[in-house]
């Protein structure tokens, strides 16, 4: 384990020792922050979306090339 790891790990485990009405006050600041709440919805949309098929930039560029070729 790395040390930021480490780091996560004990900041995860006071977090998670906090009573609820701390940790939301914790999720509350967290959020407040324009820039953080962002990249958080993003990894939260990530995280959702690990198991999805994934394709590669060539074949949705060929798909969109071919979609402007039918529309032209």
């Amino acid at each position: 384990m790395t040390r930021a790891e480490a780091t996560a790990e004990v900041f995860w485990t006071a977090f998670k020792a906090l009573p609820k009405k701390e940790r939301d006050i914790v999720l509350a600041r967290l959020t407040s922050d324009r820039i953080l709440r962002k990249d958080l919805i993003d990894i939260a949309i990530a995280m959702e979306r690990m198991d999805e098929p994934t394709r590669s930039l060539n074949e949705v560029l060929q798909e969109i090339r071919g979609h402007k070729k039918r529309k032209s």
